[in-house]
């Protein structure tokens, strides 16, 4: 169908000469006016990534080159009828490859189902394809979307798109490199520990968690359970990534916990005032979390650029014990996990083919008890009422968007954050949770580099379904924010780039939890 050209399209593209280099809103503009065709957006992209992809290994199960052109010359037929299939009409689209997409491998990185393909699509995936998408391949993932570091023993490892020897971050950490690179216009991810925010921090793009509910989430078995993952957006600007939400966003009567609110919102103007913007700045929970230093005073300053707005910025701490969330986190996560994996883990033919990650999760979910499942829930709740009071206090809280800078591709995990021993191997990441547990809308937006060149960002949260003023948030931050407009390094004209190694036997079976925090 026809949709109505969004007043987000002002946002201007990084040039004017070359397809990728455009936002997303500008492509579908153009697109959609006949400016430029939909098999030239394909050749441009593909193009590009056949230049970049082989330096980072962000995209994986690329489809034959000559099919995806004939489905672009088939987009422009129809736009030849005056037929337009929506927002995303000729987009180049890579789909998460945790995500079901109706058949093409989905592999969740894993040898369980190395030969999977799907007969039907996930809602968010449908969503895309309805409005447009060409699928044209996979964006990598950690093996069962585990961990934020994206390698795999299928696919091998993604590379930081500022240093491709360094982690993407994930588990949407393929999306964030691809986008960085201007090999996708916009991406696809999913969150539960911080898989769209952590890698839209290390890659200097913006990734969107939702608030609960906003997109559907499935479908699954587990649709009442199932409270902590969600799909969303990433895009190089907030216009891309609000636009891409309208599309994934909106309730389906399959989903009992989905959001009944129109998702038109989200094409609507981004402009605000925030004079007089109060922003509560939560930084490592007063020492609680191990950071490496850098960190926080790269996100201080990009707080900074709040106060040119003519916000406010000050200190602010939830009155609840940091360790009790933790604690409620782990056995939500491992109830969670065991539930999913629990009949793999019990196949003894199968198991092996679970990462240690995995199996140390499983155990540790098998060993709850109905009662301590019951209390982990019940300090969620007090933790969403501590927020809750400091959202009487502020407009929106901050938090980085990880605790450590990237680290070494080749590592499993980082065991150590200065003097501090990381007792799981996903307890660096610790500093993502609390929007989780939460249920809040979330954007982790570009904050700055360290003296090395790698970025980190900042996470901006939003008051219960405060999506759309999350969204405004950080299109005014966009605006004055200089860390936004930084490119990677492998763009440049003279760049020299290296095919990255697949290390497919990398440190994925070497890693396991090391406590039971049950």
């Amino acid at each position: 169908m026809n949709e109505p050209e969004p007043s987000n399209a002002t946002t201007p593209p990084q040039s004017t000469d070359c397809i990728t280099d455009w936002s997303a809103v500008q492509l579908a503009k153009r697109i959609a006016e006949r400016q430029v065709s939909c098999r030239e957006v394909m050749e441009a992209y593909l193009d590009q990534i056949e230049r970049f992809n082989p330096a980072v290994n962000a995209l994986v199960a690329l489809q034959p080159r000559e099919q995806l052109l004939a489905q672009a010359d088939a987009r422009d037929g129809r736009l030849a009828r005056g037929e337009s299939l929506g927002w995303m009409h000729g987009f180049p689209a890579a789909p998460k490859d945790l995500a079901s997409v109706a058949g093409m491998p989905t592999t969740l990185g894993s040898p369980l189902f190395r030969q999977q393909v799907p007969k039907t699509d996930s809602v968010s995936v449908a969503r895309m394809r309805e409005s447009g998408a060409i699928f044209i391949g996979r964006s990598n993932t950690p093996e069962l979307g585990l961990g934020s570091h994206t390698y795999n023993p299928i696919y091998g490892t993604t590379g930081n798109a500022f240093n491709p020897s360094k982690s993407a971050g994930g588990s949407s950490g393929g999306a964030a490199v691809a986008l960085a690179l201007d090999m996708l216009p916009v991406a696809d991810g999913s969150d539960m520990m911080g898989s769209l925010r952590n890698p839209a921090g290390w890659n200097n793009v913006f990734g969107f968690r939702p608030s609960l509910g906003r997109v559907p989430y499935g479908p699954s078995p587990e649709v009442f359970v199932s409270q902590f993952s969600t799909d969303g957006p990433m895009g190089r600007s907030v216009a891309d990534v609000a636009m891409l939400l309208s599309v994934q966003a909106g309730p389906d009567s399959r989903m009992p916990l989905a959001l009944a609110d129109d998702p038109a919102q989200f094409t609507q103007r981004l402009d605000r005032s925030f004079n007089g913007l109060r922003i509560g700045w939560m930084g490592d929970f007063n020492g609680h979390l191990a950071t490496e230093p850098g960190v926080l005073d790269c996100c201080t300053r990009a707080l900074d650029s709040f106060k040119t707005m003519g916000g406010a910025v000050e200190a602010a701490q939830p009155a609840f014990q940091m360790e009790r969330l933790w604690r409620a986190w782990i056995a939500l996560r491992s109830f969670q996990v065991a539930g999913v994996y629990g009949a793999h883990y019990a196949d003894p033919n199968r198991r092996p083919l679970l990462k240690l990650e995995a199996q140390g999760e499983i155990e540790q979910g098998l060993g709850l008890t109905g009662a301590d499942v019951y209390r982990a829930s019940v300090e969620r709740s007090a933790w969403y009422q501590a927020l809750r009071v400091l959202f009487e206090r502020f407009d929106f809280l901050a938090l980085p968007s990880a605790q450590i800078f990237p680290f070494d591709a080749a590592l499993d995990w980082p065991h150590q954050i200065g003097d501090r021993p990381m007792d799981t191997y996903h307890r660096w990441m610790e500093v993502v949770i609390g929007p989780t547990m939460a249920g809040l809308p979330t954007l982790s937006v570009p904050a700055g580099f360290n003296a090395n060149g790698l970025p980190i960002g900042l996470q901006l949260i939003g008051p219960p379904r405060a999506d759309f003023s999350v969204l405004q948030l950080g299109h005014a931050y966009e605006q004055v924010c200089p860390h936004v407009r930084t490119r990677s390094p492998l763009l440049a004209p003279d760049a020299t780039l290296q095919p990255m190694a697949a290390r497919k036997d990398s440190p994925a079976r070497r890693g396991i939890m090391e406590t039971n925090p049950s």
